[in-house]
């Protein structure tokens, strides 16, 4: 019998599976090395990816927009690299009232003045403001044209008004784009309403009853349409560099990549790919995962990173049973209302059609994918919250596999995922 211990909220789960039907334990493989975070940022400054350094491509009297992520992505540690890009800039002959930093808030909320000093860290908050994107401010927003899948791209004029845009940011696996970063800090990140929403409703099939397009999943950009339309968009703005970090599990700078916003994305995708992308022989029975406890599992919103990988490693019909203590609930109200007010996956993905947003995907995902699986979540969550959209609630593993056992027997081939938010299980 395997026995691990696997996360839950603030606490450990014992999870034990027979020998004979214990597939694997999927996760990280690691590859982090020494160096020091400082090290790590200065080394991929020195040496771009298909491009000279910044300090060589700028000219004292340009201006240049530094393109952040927003604080839901405060994680990326943006205020131990961007001091690092902001001597680059300095060193090139570019002063401090010709940069500025705007946030790709994307279609999330203006932040706080507290918020924006944790993006840029004390000292450069010191020296900084930071601007804040408003998708829905029209005046703020410039038309540069349309891609070739019909998304009109319309984009923060500030960005548009400099001389230098310069990406920042992190690559993970992205349940839509296949990577997050680098084209994503233009799309969605300053682009206007329209424009993201356009392109996100792209994660659908054309045709009505088709549901979810195959092609748009993470990992995955080859024939990716949300990926291929957000590089489009990009090309609309020329960007002039960029900058990744790269995390590992302790939520440390482990690697970055700098350079032409294309190729550096694509080399920090491979290394994102080797150290959590798993190969496996096989889709097993059944997969038990949890997101990797407090605050990965704080809510069904933050729970669908792990849905979305774990779903790669069981067979269409099979059981995913999520550890995720879920103590604020939903997490977001449109992916309540998409889960709780429809009874079909077809009626949830007519509105979806009509009126598309990210977090009412998410709730049509959750019902779609427990439309193919058996979908057991461990939680907190009220079980009627859930009932109508399929989804299993219980308050123990023990419960979660005997409703399991019971229905399929004993001799389900098992993967475990100790750490589902961040493994992608991929089949050879």
């Amino acid at each position: 019998m395997a026995t691990i211990k696997m996360k839950y909220g603030k606490e450990k789960i014992d999870v034990s599976i027979s020998d004979d039907n214990l597939l694997g334990v999927i996760k990280s493989k690691g590859g982090d090395g020494n160096s020091s975070e400082e090290d790590i940022i200065k080394d991929a400054l020195k040496n771009p990816i298909a491009s000279a350094r910044l300090k060589k491509l700028v000219k004292p009297g340009e201006r240049i927009c530094i393109v952040i992520s927003d604080i839901t992505r405060a994680w990326q540690k943006m205020s131990a690299y961007l001091p690092y890009l902001v001597q680059e800039l300095n060193d090139g002959g570019i002063n401090d009232e010709d940069i500025i930093f705007l946030s790709a808030t994307g279609s999330h909320r203006k932040q706080t003045k507290e918020e924006h000093e944790v993006l840029l860290g004390k000292e450069l908050a010191k020296r900084f403001k930071v601007i804040d994107h408003v998708s829905t401010d029209k005046d703020s927003l410039v038309h540069l044209g349309d891609t070739s899948y019909g998304t009109p791209v319309m984009v923060n004029k500030l960005a548009l008004e400099c001389d230098h845009v310069v990406l920042t940011g992190a690559i993970v696996f992205h349940l839509l784009a296949g990577w997050g970063g680098g084209k994503k800090s233009v799309l969605p990140g300053i682009c206007g309403y329209e424009t993201i929403m356009a392109n996100h409703a792209l994660s659908l099939n054309p045709e009505l009853g088709s549901g979810s397009n195959p092609l748009v999943r993470s990992g995955n950009i080859d024939g990716n349409p949300i990926h291929l339309d957000m590089l489009e968009a990009t090309s609309f703005v020329r960007p002039t560099f960029l900058f990744n970090a790269i995390m590992d599990s302790n939520g440390n700078i482990a690697h970055a990549v700098a350079g032409n916003y294309i190729k550096a994305h694509e080399a920090g995708c491979e290394i994102v790919d080797k150290k959590d992308g798993v190969m496996i022989e096989e889709k097993g029975d059944m997969v038990i995962a949890t997101a990797g406890g407090y605050p990965k599992d704080i809510n069904l919103y933050q729970t669908s990173k792990t849905l979305i990988n774990a779903k790669e490693a069981v067979k269409e019909g099979g059981t995913i049973i999520i550890l995720s203590q879920c103590s604020e609930g939903f997490g977001n109200k449109p992916i309540e209302d998409m889960i709780r007010n429809y009874t079909s996956v077809l009626d949830r993905e007519k509105a979806l059609r009509e009126d598309y947003s990210i977090a009412k995907y998410i709730g049509y995902f959750f019902a779609e994918t427990a439309d193919k699986f058996d979908l057991i979540l461990v939680s907190d969550m009220d079980k009627a919250l859930l009932e109508s959209a399929n989804i299993t609630v219980v308050d123990n593993l023990d419960d979660a596999l005997k409703i399991t056992y019971d229905k399929k027997g004993k001799d389900l081939k098992t993967y475990l995922m100790p750490n589902g938010a961040n493994t992608l299980p991929k089949l050879k």
